[in-house]
């Protein structure tokens, strides 16, 4: 199965290499991949008149090519700094972006600029909640069913394809009550444009020092903290909780000054419980469904999070508690075998 699928993979790249060539202002000879990521993209280098530029291959039985498309042009009209798209082929899923290089956020922290690099990152944020349509309509809704299928990541594949973990009907429950508790404060806060994926891994650093957005095409109309959430409650690393603390009061108190501060820090906490019930989930399909393994060791930290923010409000208490005393072992014990 792994070869037929590299073979594919072969095939694909072959044929966005022709595509460059035959079909666009562009020439090269070779194109040098940069890197795959959590989805079925991936990405690909080249110069052309000592200009780089970045090749992509977008399944367009697996991405959603129009979403960026279209996401892309309506962002870069609000003045978000997302690649410019240099040459398109929707149908067979082949782009040609402006290349931002190499400078993710993530790989620039250091104890000094650590604060700074975020109050930048938040600062972009108010633009792209302005961006609740496109030309072709408006964006999705953050919905019920989507909050649906974002809940069943947890319950299946953390749950029961992960652990195979045999709930009694009380902690079923227990899940459920949060659950609903979670979707009634996430759809009670004001719905704005949502990049969705707004983490450090997703930012990157321009030569102007501006910050460069990508992976947007899963853009929505969603709750107004959810992408401050992405990015100060990352799933893949920690930071102390009096400098997130301090973070998101500075971005409130500067761009939503007209909502409650105890009122935004409680959308905050439910929205990274949602967020993180969700990644876990996905860590374990990408595990279980793709064969990306290395995904599973950001498990412990997501449900981590759900148990030192759950533990703070009547309504996620129970649950964090059985996340602490049956989960997070059972994940645990998984691992060590």
């Amino acid at each position: 199965m792994a070869i037929i699928e590299k073979d594919a993979q072969q095939a694909r790249a072959a044929a966005l290499l022709a595509w460059i060539n035959s079909e666009t202002r562009f020439q090269t000879q070779a194109l040098d991949m940069v890197s795959g990521d959590a989805s079925f993209r991936r990405y690909f280098r080249f110069t052309w008149q000592q200009q780089a530029y970045i090749a992509v291959d977008a399944p367009p039985d697996k991405e959603n090519n129009p979403a960026f498309y279209h996401i892309a042009r309506r962002y870069l009209a609000a003045g978000v700094q997302v690649p410019n798209i240099e040459a398109v082929d929707l149908t067979q899923g082949f782009w040609v972006l402006q290349d931002f290089g190499n400078k993710l956020l993530s790989d620039f922290f250091t104890q000094d600029n650590i604060e700074s690099l975020y109050q930048s990152a938040l600062a972009v944020l108010p633009a792209i909640h302005k961006v609740t349509d496109t030309e072709v309509g408006a964006l999705p809704p953050f919905d019920d069913t989507l909050l649906d299928n974002e809940f069943y990541l947890f319950n299946h594949w953390l749950l029961q394809v992960h652990l195979d973990l045999p709930l009694t009907a009380s902690q079923k429950s227990v899940i459920q009550q949060a659950q609903d508790a979670i979707r009634t404060v996430f759809k009670s806060q004001p719905q704005v444009g949502v990049h969705r994926d707004y983490h450090s891994r997703n930012l990157m650093i321009l030569d102007n020092d501006a910050v460069g957005i990508i992976d947007f095409q899963d853009a929505v109309v969603g709750p107004v903290t959810y992408d401050a959430v992405s990015l100060l409650r990352d799933c893949y690393v920690v930071w102390p909780e009096s400098m997130v603390d301090r973070l998101l009061a500075q971005w409130q108190a500067e761009y939503y000054p007209q909502f409650d501060a105890e009122t935004f820090r409680l959308w905050f906490d439910f929205v990274g419980m949602q967020r993180h019930i969700k990644a876990s989930g996905i860590f374990c399909r990408l595990c279980h469904r793709d064969g990306k393994q290395g995904y599973l060791a950001d498990v412990p930290r997501t449900l981590q999070y759900i148990v030192t923010f759950g533990e703070r409000y009547p309504q996620t208490q129970e649950f964090a508690a059985l996340l602490r005393e049956v989960i997070i072992p059972a994940v645990q014990a998984k691992k060590a075998a």
